[in-house]
């Protein structure tokens, strides 16, 4: 991808379509490894490729309103490796199609997911600008990025977004898994509801006591790695230990 830094403002017309088109060509390549002729892949590659291209929109939508132009360095990267191994990689042997209730239970898991990575991603940022700033460090990535309190604006927003997704998505898991606590799903299960607990206290801590800063960061990322070992955790026992 070519070389583009600054805001979304100060980025080139030229710069703004190679994004675009990049998206587009991998959000086609997304759509071509998951659907096959027997069904829907949901395996650990294909949906890993799912989250990163989803993740990848995100940032570019996000960026039309906000500067939040640095998370395209890791983004993109992150993006093009998820759909070049779910392209190399032999598709998942569960292939099957899914009901309309199923599958929308799985489209909000993927996109709560998704947007929880950015919030992650975006608490990272949060962490290093405030590092660099107690060293009085005010170049390079710092000059980049907007004050302090639009960042965590920023971050509380994409918290709430994905904690009212994962909230949705666990109430149609109810309504639409045969069995959510089957002994394939019981861990992934129990992990996003301590997830979804952990997000909770973070955001009734953000109200009423007013939690902001490493408190904010290190609760936000401790929600993440528990959702991410709850999908990717459980997909990875099940498609190459088991």
């Amino acid at each position: 991808m070519a070389a583009c830094h600054g805001s979304a403002a100060e980025c080139t017309p030229h710069c703004a379509h190679i994004r675009h088109a990049r998206l587009c060509c991998q959000g086609v390549s997304v759509y071509h490894t998951l659907h096959h002729q027997a069904g829907i892949d949901l395996g650990l590659f294909s949906m890993g490729s799912l989250i990163s291209w989803l993740v990848a929109a995100l940032v570019i939508g996000s960026s039309l309103r906000q500067r939040i132009d640095n998370l395209f360095i890791g983004v993109f990267p992150m993006a093009a490796l998820a759909v070049l191994l779910a392209a190399v990689m032999p598709a998942s042997e569960t292939l099957k199609p899914y009901g309309s209730g199923l599958f929308l239970h799985i489209l909000l898991s993927v996109l709560a997911y998704s947007i929880f990575t950015l919030a992650a991603l975006q608490a990272i940022l949060l962490w290093r600008q405030q590092l660099a700033l107690k060293q009085h460090h005010t170049r390079g990535l710092v000059a980049s990025l907007p004050p302090l309190q639009i960042m965590e604006k920023l971050l509380f927003e994409m918290i709430w977004v994905g904690f009212i997704l994962l909230s949705i998505s666990l109430i149609s898991g109810w309504l639409f898994v045969d069995n959510l606590f089957a002994q394939h799903l019981v861990h992934k299960t129990l992990l996003s509801i301590a997830a979804w607990l952990i997000y909770a206290m973070l955001l009734v801590g953000r109200k009423l006591l007013g939690w902001r800063g490493i408190t904010a960061i290190r609760w936000t990322i401790g929600g993440f790695l528990l959702l991410m070992l709850g999908y990717f955790g459980s997909k990875l026992v099940m498609e190459f230990i088991l």
